[in-house]
């Protein structure tokens, strides 16, 4: 299997040919989050890229998981790798461009049967781990998961994992006309310290163990892969519009992706837009954004609960704001149902999700 990784990496770092011309970013996530192993992506079908081309949408965040990509310490699934590919082959016949998404939610498996990081690769120390049901955000400052992120930032074996894994990504994926980048950690989190606030703590997350862990992942990457974008998300506490700690990465193509989520909205109450919340967040990205002469992409936002009263303000705020700042946005999600699908199971809009479909003319710079 070695010998395997080894040989596609020499490969993939031949030239790759010319990118698409850009394109203005406005999607949706697609994601399975339910199926793994032989099943891992099933429910990811070609329908969902026919129905976003022709809604005019032109991006995708794919979600995908390590857990999934490496059930076993240094052995990849060729299976799932194709699956990947096979999504990707249809996002490039409808003109998708599409970002690989590292996905992780409450660390992964071993935590309550979330996805994200492999089990092996899952170190608690002994501590306790509770699940919240209905609270599912909450299960982070689980002792047991804020270890395991802990583990995750300092040991070099996990750290050199998560090096390869990206590489075998990367490699795997370099020449295909349908990426744009790689999302290099979804949400990340950390250890909540003794005397500190979640703002405090989430500062030095950022700038302690995030900015030099991404400078570790893009080092990786740009050994197989010169080409495509990496964009780097700082922790959820930035959706609150809260100035982020994170550093420079120093990579000449990286993009700032942060999530733009209410908690209040998460918890189902409705838009207020007397808050000042979408204002605090703008000013916070834009901050980041100027100082590091980066460009930006929001990779999630939206809300389960799209038909209550100021739910279409919030929807023509929302995308008028990201306007002003950003190179696009992939709202979340693409699904067929109901809660934060995009559509029903017929395919039509959930209430006021069509205004996502409007024309978006972004301030930032095209990314190709």
């Amino acid at each position: 299997m070695l010998r395997a990784v080894l040989a596609a990496l020499l490969v993939a770092v031949a030239p790759a040919p010319p990118p698409a011309g850009p394109v203005p970013l406005r999607g949706w996530n697609v994601e399975d989050k339910t199926h793994r192993g032989p099943d891992a992506l099933r429910d990811i079908t070609e329908r969902h890229f026919r129905d976003l081309s022709a809604h005019g949408f032109t991006f995708v965040r794919l979600l995908v998981f390590w857990d999934d990509l490496e059930p076993v310490p240094g052995h990849y699934s060729e299976r799932y790798l194709a699956r990947i590919e096979r999504i990707l082959d249809w996002a490039h016949r409808y003109r998708l461009r599409v970002l690989l998404d590292a996905h992780q939610d409450v660390y992964g498996p071993a935590f309550g049967g979330h996805r994200g990081i492999p089990e092996w690769a899952t170190r608690t120390d002994g501590l306790p781990y509770t699940p919240h049901p209905g609270d599912w955000f909450s299960e982070y400052y689980e002792p047991a998961v804020q270890a395991a992120f802990e583990h995750l930032y300092q040991d070099a074996d996990l750290r050199n994992a998560q090096a390869r894994m990206w590489q075998v990504l990367a490699a795997r994926f370099v020449r295909h006309p349908a990426v744009l980048g790689y999302d290099l950690m979804n949400e990340p989190m950390g250890k909540v310290r003794p005397g500190e606030d979640f703002p405090a703590a989430a500062r030095r997350i950022e700038s302690t163990q995030l900015t030099p862990m991404y400078g570790r992942i893009a080092a990786a990457i740009r050994r197989v892969d010169r080409r495509h974008w990496l964009f780097v998300e700082p922790t959820p506490a930035a959706g609150e519009g809260l100035p982020t700690g994170l550093g420079r990465i120093a990579d000449p193509k990286v993009v700032y992706a942060p999530h733009l989520y209410d908690a209040a909205m998460e918890a189902g109450r409705d838009y207020d837009p007397a808050s000042g919340w979408l204002v605090r967040f703008e000013a916070a990205v834009v901050r980041y954004a100027r100082e590091y002469k980066v460009p930006v992409v929001v990779g999630e936002w939206g809300s389960p609960r799209s038909e209550l009263p100021h739910m279409r303000r919030f929807y023509r705020d929302a995308t008028a704001s990201m306007e002003r700042y950003t190179s696009g946005w992939a709202s979340y999600t693409w699904c067929y149902g109901a809660g934060y699908c995009a559509v029903d199971t017929a395919g039509r809009f959930l209430p006021n999700k069509e205004l996502t479909a409007r024309p978006f003319t972004p301030s930032g710079p095209a990314l190709d």
